[in-house]
Parts: C-alpha cells; structure tokens; sequence
C-alpha cells in the first residue's frame, strides 16, 4: 500500500512553489531583531499606573458595589474573624511561640493585605505549615535546655519561659521580616513564576508530610507530657519515639479534656459541611469550644487540681514596633527563603482557583509583593510569618465574602480580641488548642487518596508525591523541601532525556503525518523517512536523539560509513600500487628511447618486428582531459544501499538548542551525506531557527534550502526532485586512465586478458 501512495498537493499551490526557509524568508520578508524598548520617561500616567499596580485596593475600592457586596462582607469578615482567635493561639502554640503573637499574626498582615492583595477570597493569617516550619527553627537554635535556672539554689531546674519566649520572639521576628524581603524582591523582579518549579504533587505530598509533623507535635499537648525538643534529620521519629516511651507518665485529665473536644468539633464541622446551604454561617464551634473550656477551666481550675497545662498569661494592647536582631541573619536565611516560597505557593495557588471559579484575575507577581510587605511590616510587630488558610478562606468565600473588606472586618474582631478580651484566655487549657490544630489537619489528610488518583495518572507524579512526603519525614522541612524540588527538577530532566521517538507516516487524503507505529492508516513514504522527537534537544538528550534516529532508520549508519571507509582505504592503497607501477614502466620506457640502437642490416630488422609484433598502445588522459570525477558510489564499492533517499527532522517539538546540539546535528547531516541519503529539515520554530544561525550551523554543504516550513513541503519537494544525488549514476574519476588492450598480443606475452 504505501508503494502505491501518491503524494497530493494543496489545492491552488503547483508542485514549484513548494518553498524553502530560504525563499519563504525572501518571500515573506523576514523583519531584522527589534531592539529591546528603551525605558519611557516618568509622567503622571505613568505614575499612576504603577501606584494602581501595586496598590490595587485605589482600583477597586471606588467601584465597590455597597449594595450587592456589604451584606456579605460583613457576614464573612465576622465568621472569619471568630475563626482567626483560635486558630491564631493555636498555630503560635505551634510555632513555639507565645498565644498573643498568634493574634498578632492574625490582625497587622490581614489588615496590610486588604491594601496590597489581588485575591478578593483569600483569607491570609496563621497558616499550620508555616508555622510548623518555624516552630522547628525555634526548638533548633533556641531549645528550652538553653533557658534552664535552679530553683532557690537547689539542684531542681526549670525553663525560665519569659525569657525563652522574649528570644524565640526575636528570632521569629528576624525570620518574618527575611521572608519579607525575600518575597518583596521576587516579586519586583517578576519572579512570580518561580512557584511553578513547586508542581502540584510536590506541593500536596509536602503538606501532607507537614500535617504529620503538626500531629506528632501535638500529641504531647494531647497526653500532657514533656518532651525534649529535636532538630535536624529524624527529628520526627525521635519526638515519637519518645512520646510512646513517656505514655505511662499521661496525665488523664489533659487527655480527656482534648479527646472531647476532639470529637466535638469534628462532629460539628462535618454539620457545617453537611448543612452548608441552610446554615447563614457555619457554627463556630471552635470559638464555643474555646469559651466553654476557658469557663469550666477557670471555675474548677483544673491547672491546679488536675495539673492541665494552660495558656497563661496574654498581655492586651498592641506592641511598639521592635527591630529584628541582625545576628541571627545568617543562621535562618535559608529557612527564611523556604517559608517565603513554601507560604506563597499555597497562597497563590488558593487564589487562582477562586479566581478561575469566580471570573477574575490574580497578579502572580503583586501576590508576592503583598505576602511580602505584610511578612515584612509584620515582623516588627512580633509576628509570625503567613499564608492562606484553606478552611478559613473557604468560610469567607461560602458565607457570601466577595472583596477583602471581609478580610479587614475579620482583622478588627481581631483587634478588639487584642486590646479587651484577650487576657480573659490566660485559663485556657493548651489541650483545647492541641485538640483544634489536629481536627484541622483533616483536609491535609485527605490528600493520601493522591495515591489512587496519581497512580492511573501519572506515576512519575506519584513518584514526586512519594519521594517528596518521604523526605519531609525524615530530612525534616527545611532540607526536605530542597531534596524534594531537586528530585522533580531531576525527574523533568529525565524525561527530556527519555523522550518518544517515532517514525511519521502520513495519513492517506490529508497533509497530517502521524506515529506509523500508533495509527494503522499512517503510511511511510517510499524512499523518506520522517523522524520526530517528543522533546527539544539539548546537551542531555541529543547524542540519544542521534542514535534513535539511525535505529529507527533500519540501517546501521554507524557499520555502513566504517566499510565504505574500508574500501576507500583499500582502493587508494591499490591506487598507489598502480601508480608506482606506472612510474616504473615509464621510467624504463624512457630509458629505452634515450638508449642509441646500432643500426641492423635490413635482413636483420625484418626479424626483430616480427617476434616483437604489436605491443600494447597506452593512452594517457590528462586530467584536463578527462571528465570531472564523481565520488565512488556505494553500489560502485559493492556496499549494501539504504532502501531509503531522504530522511525529515521534525523539529516542530523543539523550542531551544545548545552548541552541543548544533554539533551532533551537523554530525547527523555529516553521516547520512556519506551513506548517499539527504537530510531535511521541517518545522523548525522561528527562534530556533535563528539560534541555528548564531551557532554557525549553516555553511556550504547545509543551507536553508534544506529547511522548510511543515512536513508536507519537505515530502513534496523531495518527491519532485528527479535529481537525486542517490539516483544519478556516477562518471570516472578525475585522472583515471584509459588503457586499449589488445588481447591476443598481451596473451602472447604472457599478460593476460585485460579486464
């Protein structure tokens, strides 16, 4: 069948107007490199624009719809708000930090990101893995050993807490504001792409592997014992370890009080989400649980009697502005730059998804800028980094928030929490808080069903998902977010070098070329082989691409250029044989001329001609001449021929080359010459194209006349080329000689026959 295809051409475009890149650029008028745009002169529109980019709230705010959006807002902003008091204590308890700095964290950056935010339904704040990525900081550099004092002189010690917590404070501080910095800086040089090399596997299998963490921290909140506090590798193992070990010492009391509030909170949050649409807003059972506990812990004190740990004191008013210490800079920079990007991605992440689901835009780069003013002007008011709360920003998005007024509204309860209600918390039992971190880890423990969901997907982002939760575990989270990254840049870097090679057929009727390997009705075309790859090539992967190509040609490439070799080297060798040989006879030919003959009597010489008889008359074709010569042929050197004339790269797949690539290409072009197949060129992307040009790829021998737009135009310009270089018969080479031999005089001399 595909001997008999024949090649169909566009309708209206005659077989000589098949055009090459050469000709398409002359024809289409290729235009030069446009110089990059020289900076614009400052004016008041200007000007305003940038202060409309990175104040976003003067470009909304005017146009609020008071009517339609207040009512909402109002409604979210206050069940948001009711949310932020627990959460907030219970993710500083987290951080290793004191309750109110929580309250902080949950009112100064809400209230910065109403003016610098993009994101109309993101509720920013205390988030549980930032704060657990802090909270492993703290016990590192600042563990309680560090704070022991004795007691009245005696050998009994204790942690001086008003003293470790003023430091981890400090500490803390420096982080935030590092953070800051970091994101404010990304963001005013357009990186808001750099949260795309944490792919959406890595992202849910380290917040996964986080929530564990968060758990095995929490559990002795829940048992009521104490631990030692570990860093570094294998710190979770150790913490558990221990935990188990210390179960007999449980203090009862801690752990009933937290297993019923465990259950009822879980109870009612599964009737919230069960009773969504008839609820005007979710029960905040977390707040109830929070006063009912404080209530009954200070009627019966249970601190006292029962020997439940509770919060302690929480100082009201806000606090002047602090300056972080700058000592501690060197030591937490990197953990600064992995809270930076760990707490953006999931910001921006929640973001687009409202975004796409309610028909706006968010800024990837003016989202960085205002997690990072708020970390920023944040941390010099004792708090903690952010990010978005998933169950917080759902609530604000569920009960009608549709701008950030909600998220200002929530900042003010916030407040007023702060400076008169917040000291009233100072009996309430840390279990209670341990009990409303660990009901919260339910949706992040939900994201095991990955595996099933990955699995019939795509295993090597299960593969992501796996190695990158493993790591987490037990690298812990600063050095397993970088393996984790590096292990998903490693498996992008694998699939370039791997990628699917096939060979194209086209699809009878039409102009498409398809893998003859997946489509029964894609054909080769006789005599071409068209070759494509899956991926661009570079250094990695373009020796790979070589060797795919001359498998997938059916010939070795490699063992036919080392014979023909062979035999060149053979003739030439034979070549000079001949020639010396020649050299010889001529000389003595030369030496029989100058010689004087006697002179023989007439009888004599009669006899002389008649045993010589004729000789052999040797012609001489100078090479002037001679016809031009033509390289010997592999039939003329007795060589198998490929069953093919013509081989098409398909470079449509391509988006960049590198000098390695532009050689092992030009080496492609090279050994295919050799064995009598052309090689073309098709598809090949503007950019690449002038990326070739700058390699210096285009020469004599390879020209862009080689190069065509699509594949199709290749096919039918080597379909209309009956002058083949493999198809032309190929004339003696320049300097042979012509010998006219007569047999029977060489036969008489013993010669033989000529051939």
């Amino acid at each position: 069948m595909a001997t008999e295809m024949v090649l169909s051409h566009r309708p209206g475009v005659p077989r000589g107007e098949v055009l090459s890149e050469a000709e398409l650029e002359e024809l289409a008028q290729r235009k030069p490199p446009t110089p990059a745009p020289s900076p614009g002169r400052c004016s008041a529109s200007t000007a305003k624009s940038l202060l409309f980019r990175f104040l976003p709230v003067l470009r909304w705010l005017p146009r609020y719809p008071v009517k339609d959006w207040l009512l909402g807002d109002i409604t979210s902003g206050f069940s948001v708000g009711i949310m932020h008091l627990p959460q907030g204590l219970a993710y500083a308890l987290l951080a290793g930090l004191p309750p109110v700095t929580g309250l902080y964290s949950s009112f100064y950056p809400v209230f910065l990101y109403f003016f610098f935010g993009t994101s109309r339904h993101n509720s920013v704040g205390p988030f549980a893995v930032i704060s657990v990525m802090i909270g492993s900081v703290t016990e590192s550099l600042l563990p309680s050993e560090k704070f022991f004092i004795s007691v009245n002189g005696s050998n009994t010690t204790i942690v001086d807490e008003v003293k470790r917590d003023a430091e981890r404070v400090q500490l803390v501080a420096t982080i935030t504001i590092l953070s800051g910095v970091f994101q404010v800086a990304l963001g005013l040089l357009q990186f808001g792409f750099v949260v795309t090399y944490l792919s959406d596997p890595l992202v849910r299998g380290y917040t996964t592997a986080a929530s564990v963490h968060v758990l095995i921290s929490q559990l002795k909140n829940v048992f009521g014992v104490s631990v030692g506090e570990y860093s570094g590798p294998l710190s979770l193992f150790k913490t558990f370890i221990e935990i188990c070990r210390k179960l007999p010492q449980t203090n009862v009391g801690t752990l009933v009080t937290a297993i019923i509030a465990m259950v009822a909170i879980f109870i009612v949050k599964e009737l919230n989400h069960k009773f969504a649409s008839k609820l005007p807003m979710p029960i905040p059972i977390e707040l109830i649980t929070i006063i009912i506990s404080t209530g009954i812990s200070y009627g019966v004190d249970l601190k006292s009697k029962f020997g439940i740990s509770v919060v302690g004191d929480i100082p009201s008013g806000l606090k002047p502005p602090v300056v972080p210490k700058t000592t501690y800079f060197g030591q937490v920079v990197g953990n600064a730059f992995a809270i930076a990007i760990v707490g953006y991605a999931i910001c921006i992440s929640l973001g687009k998804i409202f975004a796409l689901k309610h028909g706006y835009k968010v800024d990837s780069n003016q989202e960085l800028i205002a997690l990072g003013l708020s970390n920023f002007l944040g941390g010099f008011f004792q708090c903690f980094a952010i990010s978005c709360s998933m169950s917080r920003s759902l609530v604000q998005e569920s009960t009608g928030g549709n701008s950030q007024v909600a998220g200002v509204l929530s900042s003010l309860v916030i407040l007023v929490t702060i400076l008169k209600i917040g000291e009233l918390f100072r009996d309430l039992p840390k279990a209670i808080l341990a009990a409303i971190i660990i009901v919260n880890l339910k949706g992040m423990f939900k994201q095991f069903t990955d595996f099933r969901t990955l699995w019939k997907s795509n295993r090597v982002d299960l593969m992501i998902w796996i190695v990158t939760f493993v790591a987490t575990l037990l690298l812990n989270l600063d050095i397993g977010l970088g393996a984790s990254v590096a292990f998903a840049l490693l498996t992008v870097i694998f699939r370039t070098q791997l990628p699917h090679y096939s060979l194209l057929g086209r699809v009878a009727d039409t102009e498409v070329y398809k893998d003859v390997a997946e489509y029964q009705k894609a054909q080769e075309i006789p005599g071409v082989k068209i070759f494509r790859s899956s991926s661009t090539l570079y250094f990695a992967n373009v020796e790979m691409y070589a060797e795919a190509l001359k498998k997938k040609s059916g010939i070795n490439v490699d063992r036919l250029i080392a014979k023909k070799k062979k035999v060149l080297r053979k003739l030439k060798k034979q070549q000079k044989k001949a020639e010396k040989e020649k050299a010889k006879r001529k000389k003595v030919t030369l030496l029989r001329t100058r010689m004087v003959k006697p002179r023989l009597p007439p009888s004599l010489q009669a006899t002389e001609a008649e045993c010589n008889g004729p000789g052999v008359a040797v012609i001489e074709l100078s090479g002037e001449e001679s016809s031009a010569p033509a390289e010997p042929t592999l039939r003329s050197l007795g060589l198998p021929q490929p069953d093919f004339h013509a081989v098409i790269l398909d470079f449509s797949s391509l988006n960049f080359v590198d000098t390695v690539s532009i050689k092992i290409v030009k080496n492609i072009f090279r050994d295919f010459r050799e064995i009598e197949v052309d090689v073309f060129v098709a598809s090949c992307p503007a950019s690449v194209l002038a990326q070739l040009e700058r390699g210096n790829f285009f020469s004599s021998t390879i020209t862009k006349q080689c190069f065509f737009p699509s594949v199709h135009d290749a096919v039918l310009h080597i379909s209309g080329d009956s002058s083949h270089p493999a198809l032309t018969t190929r004339g003696p080479r320049r300097g042979c000689s012509l010998v006219v031999c007569v047999p029977e005089v060489c036969f008489k001399r013993g010669v033989g026959v000529c051939e």
